[in-house]
């Protein structure tokens, strides 16, 4: 064979004369990735069940024009508040257990709304789903980064944003066939399967070596990487740095930090959440009718091409990147 066929045949995602990596690290941001997915399933649910909602009859509850408005948005009040419980939490109870806990307001929410027997069970519900997916839209990024070897870390951390593009697919595709109690009942199922594999997850050597505990991070990083080789340990005394608003005087951080949180504000003022939230009753009001797979501009259509993109663009700009992931995180 010639070196030219030895170059060919050479692994992508491995590093020249590097030993063999652990493929447990893939399950382990696979079950991590189920809260992004979670996520992404609370935030399509409201646009299949508000017109199933609307349809009920007695008992059931039933949503007028109002109760349907704070049925979709309530959910931001919930993640809003979810941010800021997963910040306070990802450095406390560290980043598995923080990943453990965002699946019971997963459950539990969900489980409210299939047993509920009025409308603020239903509100109810979607705050403690908005709950969780504040938490696991902040908690999962950073576990699944700090577990990742640097050759796929770029690739797993892309699997975060198409998980939350397949939860919401998922959502519109169930959603034909279920109507709302039962489609909630399918959103229990990510978080439980999350909660069984993240208790078989160790956490990130790095959360360890904050608490000093060098010998548990070590055998996390053997479980996950299967050999301690690449493994770089941070300085002493690095986990006690904080941020200074003098930092921003510097172009290097202040300029991905502006460009970083324009990126963000534009996303969120483009509306983007509100035709997530009613897609379909926006579709039913404009008399808009369009087959799932046709070209035409229906929500499942869109969040299928959406899919597919992301699926590709996102490993591909991940790898072009120095660090393997995106320079703004």
């Amino acid at each position: 064979m010639t070196p030219e066929d030895q170059e060919e045949t050479r692994p992508l995602l491995r590093p020249p004369d590097s030993a063999p990596r652990s493929r447990r690290v893939f399950l382990a941001a696979f079950a991590a990735a189920l809260g992004p997915l979670s996520f992404g399933f609370a935030l399509g649910y409201s646009s299949p069940a508000i017109p199933s909602l609307r349809r009920s009859a007695a008992p059931a509850p039933r949503l007028d024009s109002d109760t349907a408005s704070w049925f979709g948005a309530i959910v931001t009040l919930g993640a809003a508040a979810g941010g800021v419980l997963g910040g306070w939490l990802v450095d406390r109870a560290g980043r598995q257990l923080s990943l453990l806990l965002c699946t019971l307001p997963f459950v539990t929410g969900f489980a409210v709304i299939t047993a509920a027997q009025d409308v603020w069970m239903l509100l109810g519900g979607r705050l403690l789903t908005g709950l969780a997916c504040g938490m696991a839209s902040l908690v999962a990024p950073v576990y699944i980064s700090e577990i990742a070897y640097p050759e796929v870390r770029g690739l797993l951390g892309s699997c975060v944003q198409l998980m939350v593009v397949i939860g919401i697919l998922l959502a519109y595709l169930a959603g034909w066939v279920l109507e709302w109690r039962w489609l909630a009942v399918l959103g229990c199922a990510p978080p439980t399967f999350m909660l069984l594999f993240m208790c078989c997850m160790p956490e990130t050597p790095r959360f360890l070596l904050t608490q000093h505990k060098r010998q548990e991070a070590m055998a996390a990083v053997q479980f996950l990487w299967g050999s301690e080789q690449g493994w770089d340990e941070p300085p002493g005394g690095a986990e006690h740095q904080g941020f200074h608003l003098a930092q921003l005087r510097n172009p290097g951080i202040y300029k991905p930090f502006v460009i970083g949180i324009s990126l963000m504000a534009f996303q969120q003022l483009s509306g983007i959440n509100a035709v997530m939230f009613y897609a379909e009753t926006i579709f039913e009001e404009a008399k808009f009718k369009a087959s799932l797979w046709a070209g035409g501009p229906s929500p499942g259509s869109s969040c299928l091409r959406s899919s597919l993109c992301t699926s590709r663009v996102w490993p591909l700009a991940s790898a072009s990147s120095p660090t393997g992931s995106w320079p703004f995180w």
